[in-house]
């Protein structure tokens, strides 16, 4: 199969989607990639690491496009990206279709098969290939969470984890998962005071356990919602339902009520937000404050560390990749879990709860490609 890697032009995004490494891992299974010149050059791959690893360097996306069946990318594809796509191709990326109608009917419209990262599963009901990009954002929440506390950048020019005498501060994490986690990693190894609000008891068991009574812990209720929130100088919103919106769960009335110079960092930006006043924002125009409160909403947190996302997403993706590269889309009919990443098939909505967030029908995939 013939695999592309076009560049990424969503802006501020430094990742791509296969890195040399990967490259040469198609190659030996008998594949022919192209890679969009300068695709890799924002995360430190030159086109000639591609082309040691066996790669063909060509022009423009449209090229890409064109020559391949198999497109591997990192963010969703903008509408430049959906006019490229055609009912030969395979694409394979984050698309986070919940909140994102005009992408859904654009991929529709295509008819192209579309998988998406984010649902892909594993047998532990896990998502896999969502894990690594939830790591880094989850720590990269709070170091911006830090740097927007301080003055100069809108905060109420509260340090992070204090000095002797002075407390730090109070980051409420909303979600247990692995963002949440590592969220609250970062922000204890920083000295901040931590409270994590779950509504698993067995996770929030597993994380008392992980941190050693580091940080606190708390079951999601309104109520607990309303307190912390209220008592937060941090606010790290990492709630997920796998495709489908994230639930609000502060609401602007909280807003008032907070702490004038507080932060809300929303990771769950990307399904729709987690805060009722979210909306999407770029790593070069990150924050806007309403009611006092100063929101951080960047909708590709991990494209801020593209060196490091590279890697760590292909080091997920890249099995995965590699099956249906090998099989074409034979591979989700061997492959339960890959099955699950199936969004869009032949101008159809192929994932239950995507097609319940946008109000669209519903269509088996088995069935679908029969």
């Amino acid at each position: 199969m013939r695999v592309g890697v076009p560049r990424e032009i969503k802006p501020d995004e430094y990742r791509v989607g296969l890195t040399p490494t990967a490259v040469r891992e198609y190659v030996s299974h008998g594949h022919e990639v192209v890679v969009e010149t300068t695709a890799g050059q924002g995360a430190g791959y030159p086109d000639e690491a591609y082309v040691r690893a066996g790669a063909k360097i060509l022009p423009d996306a449209a090229a890409v496009f064109e020559a391949a069946e198999l497109i591997v990318k990192v963010k969703e594809p903008q509408p430049a990206e959906w006019a490229r796509l055609t009912a030969k191709h395979i694409l394979f990326t984050y698309l986070h279709l919940a909140p994102d109608p005009a992408q859904a009917d654009g991929l529709l419209a295509s008819g192209c098969a579309a998988i998406a990262y984010e649902t892909v599963t594993d047998a532990n009901g896990g998502l896999p290939l969502l894990a690594p990009m939830s790591e880094v954002a989850g720590r990269i929440a709070v170091f911006s969470a830090g740097e927007t506390l301080l003055k100069h950048n809108g905060g109420m020019g509260l340090l992070l984890s204090g000095v002797p005498g002075v407390p730090p501060a109070r980051i409420v994490v909303l979600g247990g998962g692995v963002v949440g986690m590592n969220a609250a990693r970062m922000a204890a190894g920083l000295g901040a005071e931590v409270v994590i609000v779950e509504r698993s008891i067995p996770r929030m068991r597993d994380l008392d356990n992980m941190f050693h009574g580091r940080i606190l812990t708390r079951y999601s209720t309104a109520d607990a919602v309303d307190e912390e929130v209220l008592k937060a100088d941090v606010v790290v919103g990492a709630v997920l339902t796998a495709g489908a919106s994230a639930p609000k769960l502060v609401r602007r009335e909280h807003l008032k009520k907070m702490k004038p110079g507080s932060v809300l960092v929303d990771v769950s930006i990307d399904q729709g937000g987690c805060f009722e006043t979210s909306r999407p924002t770029t790593h070069a125009d990150p924050t806007y404050t309403v009611d006092g409160v100063v929101h951080y909403c960047v909708a590709n947190m991990p494209g801020a560390a593209p060196r490091t996302s590279s890697e760590a997403l292909v080091h997920a993706t890249l099995s995965f990749g590699l099956q249906l590269a090998d099989q074409g889309l034979d591979a989700l009919k061997k492959n339960k879990h890959l099955a699950k990443g199936l969004n869009v098939l032949k101008g159809q909505l192929t994932h239950p709860a995507v097609a319940e967030a946008l109000g669209k029908p519903f269509v088996d995939p088995y069935g679908a490609w029969k």
